[in-house]
């Protein structure tokens, strides 16, 4: 698994323009940087939780995507205590995935994705509506290793990401998620170099969000391409990205807003358009190709004894990147790149 979205050392202070609506950013969870602390000795049931994103009908466009939210849940046999545990976005999902366009056509990102932990398990909610499947037993030992963890993943990946790039169905992948899938199978793989041991009857499946392109065209940092002194091939790239977000900004609820953003996405598909798409603080062309995008369920098989996945080799040193309007030439520069 290729595992490519950058780390930083210091999460930015989010803009006042951005806001998570209705719904804000674990509102019932522990206070920033506090992880639950367990006894050593302490039996820690470990479940695979997963549910339906939007848990009511929106109508035909989004009844019948079934798009899931995976998370995990903690069940300690000596004190009673139960957590969920589960990354997502602090502004929902549509600002994570769209820019908004601002009056002076600028550009405003409100993107950023957190570890949210609270007290208790939905059982109910999610066993009727997706998955609770026990996949585990560890220690208390184990599970404060897997905190530490947890308070450095939170701390140095950032971004939420939503599309997974590739230039064919069983082809060459361009860019990784980052979403909660991506958190869940990450945390899993290190339970896994913890010594933990995993019940291999459960197979987990996991949303992808796939859109199918050639080569993507690198265009710049997002610095580089809104410099007011850019040259004018710059200047072209960002002009043409306010227009291709400007098609997603809406005052609408946001049950209504998902709808019309993914007709408008329809529409961009539909005439084979440009797809302009920010990611590790750089833009980037897609061309895409048949069949444009597909949302797929892909298994990713539970940590095995001894077995250390790709995700667990990683290092983060950066590449340099390529001069605006360079297409790459292969698979092998974005493994460098986005290890």
């Amino acid at each position: 698994m290729l595992y490519n979205s950058r780390r930083y050392t210091v999460r930015p202070q989010s803009n006042p323009f951005c806001n998570a609506g209705v719904i804000s950013f674990c509102p019932t969870g522990e206070p920033d940087n506090i992880m639950p602390e367990f006894n050593p000795g302490d039996a820690i049931e470990i479940y695979a939780l997963k549910k339906p994103v939007w848990q009511f009908k929106f109508g035909d466009v989004l009844g019948k995507l079934n798009i899931m939210h995976d998370a995990l849940g903690f069940k300690n046999l000596n004190t009673g205590m139960n957590y969920t545990m589960e990354w997502y976005e602090l502004f929902q999902l549509m600002n994570c995935t769209f820019a908004h366009v601002l009056k002076n056509e600028s550009i405003q990102w409100c993107n950023q994705g957190a570890v949210c932990i609270y007290p208790g398990i939905k059982d109910r909610l999610w066993s009727e509506n997706g998955t609770l499947a026990k996949i585990a037993t560890t220690t208390g030992s184990v599970f404060n290793s897997f905190s530490d963890w947890v308070l450095w993943d939170n701390r140095t990946g950032l971004f939420y990401e939503t599309w997974t790039v590739k230039d064919k169905p069983d082809g060459n992948t361009w860019f990784q998620p980052f979403d909660c899938a991506s958190w869940v199978i990450r945390a899993l793989d290190k339970f896994g170099r913890l010594g933990v041991s995993f019940n291999q009857s459960v197979h987990l499946n996991y949303t992808k969000i796939n859109l199918y392109s050639d080569q993507p065209e690198y265009l710049g940092t997002s610095a580089e391409v809104f410099d007011k002194s850019a040259n004018k091939t710059m200047q072209a790239s960002a002009s043409n990205i306010v227009k291709f977000y400007s098609k997603f900004q809406s005052q609408k609820k946001w049950e209504d807003l998902a709808i019309e953003i993914i007709e408008d996405l329809y529409e961009i598909f539909e005439k084979n358009e440009p797809f302009y798409l920010y990611y590790n603080d750089a833009y980037w062309l897609l061309n895409l190709t048949s069949p444009i995008a597909k949302l797929t369920y892909e298994e990713s098989p539970l940590p095995k004894p001894g077995r250390i996945d790709t995700i667990a080799k990683l290092t983060y040193e950066e590449s340099p990147l390529p001069k605006p309007g360079r297409r790459i030439d292969n698979k092998l520069y974005f493994e460098n790149r986005f290890p």
